[in-house]
């Protein structure tokens, strides 16, 4: 008997083995945590052929609610279990791993509730000459079978954010979770059927990601994908999908200012935190800050301090406060931009050192827009400072990128703090935070190359349903 999990695909309600399976490695042991099925041309088209189905028998509104609502009782009575697995496969510090399924909880929450509130809104067309007798009102009705694609740095809470929505709304799900993090997606569609979702509704194939993309892009029946990943696969969907719908969750170099005005203390804390927890594989990980010139060296001092005090190491420890990279390409490939940085003349303030697929935290000063560490994701526990004098400048920093998911803005002047919600080229700017401040019912995306649409269930339910017109001729 196994001592780890065996995972086969979840399909119409039932566990589908395969002939072929992959490993997959807890990050910080290297051993075996589990072992997922690799689903062929043939169970991919089988899962969305019966989502499909789904579709066609009822599943009213108050039927999404209590199933979502039941998943996350579900979720929290089973919260260490999930925490563990997280900590396992993602090599996430166990608080942290704490942390996102309880916000995975309220993710499905604030589904269900949202699964009550799908409305359209009255249509004055009787104000037009000629239709003076008649009235007309809009319904949102589900986009049909949508495939979800997950990345692997937050694989519960993004499985939330793509898979309650659509169930809210009334659409079928076909998820494919990353390959090197799937447990925690698998255990999350065992509480679906737990909580007595109808067979079809979601189900959920593993394997080789490129492969099982193509054939989701190549099937018809799905009418919408959800992306969350990098810019190239991204562009890959959208060119593909062609009139379909297309939601993308890209990459970002997020920037945050910290103006002369500001609290120091407070933008250390904050930064010192939001850089480099999940070991800043984080899509609004603080990556560029640009502090004004008259505090420079007192930040620097500041951030430096207390970086220096995060524990890194097991992340089954509760002490622990950063954890090892994905994997140790990932951190050779975070040691190798950090490097070149250098040698190009940018000064390191504090770490620079790795471990096998641990990378410490890392602090850059005296760096150039055109360093890998300012222009691309790092993705990794980086953070690379520059300075500025006047606001202009550094408004003008921020946006010479070519994302824009979210930015940070430290300041205690309003008229600075509206000038740049005015100007900087983001899908959020959040104020006296970090660039990666996020609750989950918040509108979540960004603008340029980081995407397309947004998250946040509200919000996702309005790109996962159609409106339609209804109009009455009395």
């Amino acid at each position: 008997m196994s001592s780890h999990p065996v995972y086969g695909l979840f399909i119409d309600g039932e566990w589908i083995p395969t002939d072929s399976t992959m490993t997959v490695l807890d990050k910080f042991k290297g051993t075996t945590a589990a072992e997922i099925a690799v689903a062929g041309r043939e169970h991919v088209d089988r899962a969305v052929d019966r989502a499909a189905a789904a579709l066609k028998r009822p599943f009213p509104p108050y039927e999404r609610y209590r199933v979502l609502a039941k998943v996350a009782e579900l979720l929290q009575e089973k919260r260490e279990a999930f925490a563990l697995t997280l900590a396992a496969e993602v090599g996430k510090p166990i608080r942290e791993s704490r942390g996102e399924v309880d916000r995975a909880v309220q993710t499905i929450l604030v589904s269900a509730e949202e699964a009550k509130r799908i409305r359209g809104e009255g249509v004055p067309v009787e104000a037009a000459a000629g239709s003076e007798n008649r009235m007309a009102f809009t319904i949102r009705v589900p986009v049909g079978v949508i495939a979800a694609i997950t990345p692997f740095n937050v694989p519960l809470n993004l499985v939330c954010h793509k898979v309650c929505p659509a169930i809210a709304a009334g659409n079928s799900v076909v998820l494919k979770p990353s390959e090197v993090t799937p447990s925690v997606a698998l255990m999350l569609a065992e509480l679906f059927r737990e909580a007595g979702l109808p067979n079809g509704r979601l189900n959920v194939v593993t394997g080789d990601g490129p492969a099982i993309g193509s054939w989701l892009l190549d099937n018809p029946q799905v009418r919408m994908f959800s992306f969350t990943g990098s810019v190239r696969v991204g562009q890959s969907i959208r060119e593909r999908a062609g009139i379909r719908k297309v939601a993308l969750e890209l990459g970002n170099n997020s920037a945050t200012i910290v103006h002369r005005d500001c609290d120091l203390d407070l933008a250390a804390e904050m930064i010192a935190w939001k850089s480099f927890n999940n070991s800043g594989q984080v899509c609004i990980s603080v990556q560029r800050v640009y502090v004004h010139e008259d505090v420079r060296d007192a930040f620097v001092r500041k951030l430096a301090d207390r970086a220096a005090k995060l524990v890194v190491g097991d992340p089954y420890e509760e002490r622990t406060d950063i954890g090892p990279m994905i994997s140790e390409k990932e951190a050779q490939r975070v040691e190798a931009w950090v490097n070149e940085a250098i040698a190009e003349g940018a000064e390191l303030v504090l770490g620079g050192k790795r471990d096998g697929a641990f990378y410490t935290p890392t602090i850059l000063t005296r760096v150039k827009p055109s360093m890998k560490v300012c222009s691309r994701e790092v993705f990794g526990p980086v953070v690379s400072i520059d300075t500025y004098t006047e606001e202009d400048e550094v408004i003008a920093k921020v946006n010479d990128s070519e994302y824009g998911l979210q930015a940070g803005l430290f300041t205690n002047d309003l008229r600075f703090a509206m000038k740049a919600a005015r100007e900087i080229e983001v899908g959020g700017l959040i104020v006296n935070d970090a660039s990666s401040y996020r609750v989950d019912h918040m509108p979540y995306g960004g603008v340029k190359n980081s995407g397309t649409g947004k998250e946040g269930p509200a919000y996702a339910i309005k790109e996962m349903t159609e409106e339609k017109l209804i109009v009455l001729n009395l």
